[in-house]
């Protein structure tokens, strides 16, 4: 279910996903398609670690990346979570056809 919220939303995104919803800042961006698909692989992430280990492992993922980019849109850029939205995000069958654990690939 998409939701339009410019305050889920943090600064200097255009959308977020809390499983089960998604959360873009503007109304416009519900038909992009490429941003949903990539929120989509993110809900895929979210129900395979049960919710509450995909935060965890995100929270760790990202402290010990930022000491060795000490750069926050870097470091989120290299998260494995976001690097396997990212690098398939143009693929629309991805989230139907993705192989539980697909991030570790992106490790």
């Amino acid at each position: 279910m998409i939701f339009i919220s410019k305050y889920i939303v943090p600064k200097g995104f255009v959308g977020i996903t809390l499983f089960p919803f998604i959360f873009l800042k503007k109304r416009a961006l519900k038909t992009n398609k490429i941003l949903i698909n990539h929120e989509k692989i993110h809900l895929k992430q979210q129900k395979e670690l049960l919710i509450i280990f995909f935060y965890i492992f995100y929270g760790l993922e990202f402290l010990i990346k930022f000491f060795k980019y000490k750069n926050a849109f870097i470091t989120y850029k290299n998260l494995s979570f976001e690097r396997e939205a990212y690098i398939n995000e143009h693929d629309f069958k991805y989230p139907k056809t993705r192989k539980n654990w697909a991030f570790i690939n992106y490790l």
